[in-house]
């Protein structure tokens, strides 16, 4: 009889154990804030790493399953770039004069710094299902994810952007999310340093020859909405 009950106990264990492992709630949602640096990429400056400033962000997310998400973020930063190589020949202005024998006037020495807005709306995708694991099967606290979207900047002018972006998240805790992203953002001005074609080479199209930004950021989330534990568990 004895040897019957424990047999009955180990064959009922792994279905404890599964049941406690899909035991937390799955949140649909997630708000939060986070810092990070901006850097000004166009006419004035080449490298990614060149004129780093803050940047701030308030993000909103909604996400349908552990996989992707939708997210809508507002960034505050500042961008700055330079141009003191003075023997560097450029194309002449009416200001400049007309370029004799071939030679083009130089730029005279130039710098910008100014505040930029960003409103952006994207589409992120997960290689791995995200979560602690206690709410979805397979889940995982860190997982890397892409993410493409558009938006509006707004500095000297309003203009539309378009952003593709990488990064890693983590689940800090059960509702608790911290994420470190990056942007590559093209807009559609070339006027973000205050100067349209200073190369003389005008834009075309949506986003050749215009300026641009990247966008590094360390957000901290936290979840709300939480999901019908009962309706999607089993299947999902």
């Amino acid at each position: 009889m004895r040897l019957k009950a424990a047999a009955a106990m180990l064959m009922c264990m792994p279905v404890t154990v599964s049941v406690s492992a899909q035991g937390e709630a799955e949140y649909r949602a997630e708000i939060g804030g986070g810092a990070g640096l901006m850097s000004y990429q166009g006419d004035l400056n080449g490298s990614v790493l060149k004129g780093l400033q803050p940047a701030a962000t308030l993000m909103a997310k909604y996400k349908p399953n552990p996989r992707m998400a939708w997210s809508l973020a507002l960034s505050y930063g500042r961008l700055k770039g330079s141009y003191d190589e003075t023997a560097t020949f450029m194309p002449a202005t009416p200001e400049q004069g007309t370029p004799e024998q071939g030679q083009m006037p130089s730029l005279a020495p130039y710098e910008f710094k100014r505040g930029v807005a960003d409103v952006a709306l994207a589409f992120e995708y997960n290689f791995l299902p995200y979560g602690t694991g206690r709410e979805y099967r397979g889940a995982k606290p860190l997982v890397p994810f892409v993410a493409a979207g558009l938006g509006v900047t707004a500095a000297s002018n309003a203009a539309m952007n378009m952003h593709l972006g990488a990064g890693v998240k983590y689940k800090m805790a059960q509702r608790w999310n911290l994420t470190l992203t990056w942007r590559a953002v093209f807009t559609t001005t070339d006027k973000l340093d205050g100067l349209e074609a200073p190369y003389g080479i005008k834009s075309q199209g949506m986003f050749k020859n215009t300026d641009g930004y990247t966008h590094l950021q360390l957000t901290l989330s936290y979840d709300l909405w939480a999901k019908c534990k009962t309706c999607h568990n089993e299947y999902e």
